[in-house]
């Protein structure tokens, strides 16, 4: 029943903390001179680890022609340059209503809920998951997003879960390994150089 899901895809969405990332935060103070008095230590640098399993995932994506997206809780400036350098179609950060945002989305993508997959990690994803044709939660998930899903990753978020779900969804299309083999030739080094 999951690869039936799986052959429709046409946009891949995912929460970003215990999903493109382990889930931990770091928060380190970000010391700016105010005055004689000592340092500003009121702003902080967040800083996340992301997978590069997980980046090669939103190239192979690209090269299939499935559009792919983020919608998360937080806001980071961390995730917005990371958005940025991988090209993702859709960056919503700060968002509570997950599936509103999932919604208009795909009202700005032009694809039917059923060709759309969302990854998830805990609670707050679980309408955006249910609204979705293609439920996924990583191998970190609550147990009570595992009991939704129709597809669990073999491999926890920010460990290449990401890469575990477009595999997926590539293979039951039957397009995984013509995709690899076209990321390998466009990212090849060209001979003597």
């Amino acid at each position: 029943m999951s690869e039936l899901r799986a052959k429709k895809i046409k946009l891949l969405l995912f929460d970003v903390d215990g999903v493109f990332t382990d889930g931990k935060l770091y928060f380190i103070p970000r010391t700016e001179p105010t005055d004689q008095s000592g340092p500003n230590t009121s702003s902080m640098i967040e800083v996340k680890g992301c997978h590069a399993h997980d980046g090669a995932a939103i190239s192979l994506a690209r090269l299939a022609g499935i559009k792919t997206g983020l919608i998360t809780k937080r806001r980071s400036e961390t995730v917005a340059l990371r958005a940025h350098d991988l090209k993702l179609d859709y960056v919503y950060q700060g968002i509570q209503d997950k599936k509103g945002a999932f919604e208009e989305i795909l009202l700005k993508a032009g694809i039917p809920a059923s060709e759309t997959a969302f990854v998830g990690d805990d609670v707050i994803d679980l309408p955006a998951m249910r609204a979705s044709g293609f439920a996924i939660a990583v191998a970190n998930a609550r147990s009570e997003v595992k009991e939704e899903a129709h597809y669990v990753t073999p491999h926890s978020g920010g460990e290449g879960a990401i890469r575990d779900a477009l595999d997926y969804i590539l293979k039951a299309q039957g397009r995984l390994k013509e995709t690899i083999e076209r990321y390998i030739g466009e990212t090849a080094p060209t001979p003597g150089n």
